[in-house]
């Protein structure tokens, strides 16, 4: 019942798309975050949670894990095809932010050997080897197909808590005789 002294507050406008948009962001960079730290199968609702949502929008997102990690995936390699893009790109730079994503999505490592036969799974590696063979177009350098198999043997070899992860992949790329930027991410138009 209404009391008819309390003043008529209207309803919030439905901001619809936008929160949508954002609330997809914030799950896709919470679940980044979370399959770090606790591996892929770490409880959906930790990532609902740290993206700060409910667990209702989380899978009137994603239907499921796979498909939430599959998200995270092509945010990582948007991400690297903007790093590929920018002006001043190098492939020292780009590596950074390859490195960056192999040092916090170990946990995809066992999704994309399942998914390596789908055509998904082709697609993103492809759109990784088109961002690195334009770098590695530019000037001496190892070739695109070295470059990817670099790429995978970084990521297996990194394991453990994330400052050791970035200790094992920046070691195993000196290894390789390949000298890689700073690790960072880049920020996208879907970034919240």
């Amino acid at each position: 019942m209404t009391n008819p002294s309390d003043p008529v507050r209207p309803r919030p406008a439905n901001q619809g798309r936008r929160v949508a948009a954002r609330n997809r962001a914030a799950l896709i960079a919470a679940a980044r975050e979370v399959f770090a730290e606790q591996g892929l199968n770490a409880p959906l609702s930790a990532v609902a949670r740290r993206a700060g949502v409910g667990q209702g929008s989380l899978y009137r997102h994603f239907a499921d894990r796979t498909a939430l990690a599959s998200a995270v995936l092509g945010e990582n390699v948007r991400q690297i095809e903007q790093a590929a893009a920018e002006p001043d790109a190098t492939l020292k730079s780009v590596l950074g932010v390859v490195t960056w994503h192999v040092t916090r999505s170990t946990a995809f490592v066992d999704l994309l050997r399942l998914r390596g036969d789908d055509q998904e799974g082709r697609e993103l590696s492809e759109r990784v080897r088109g961002a690195l063979a334009g770098l590695s177009a530019d000037g001496p350098g190892p070739a695109v197909d070295d470059l990817m198999l670099a790429v995978a043997m970084v990521s297996g070899a990194v394991a453990g808590p994330l400052e050791q992860r970035e200790r094992q992949a920046l070691a195993a790329w000196r290894l390789l005789g390949i000298e890689v930027g700073p690790l960072r991410p880049v920020e996208t138009d879907t970034d919240v």
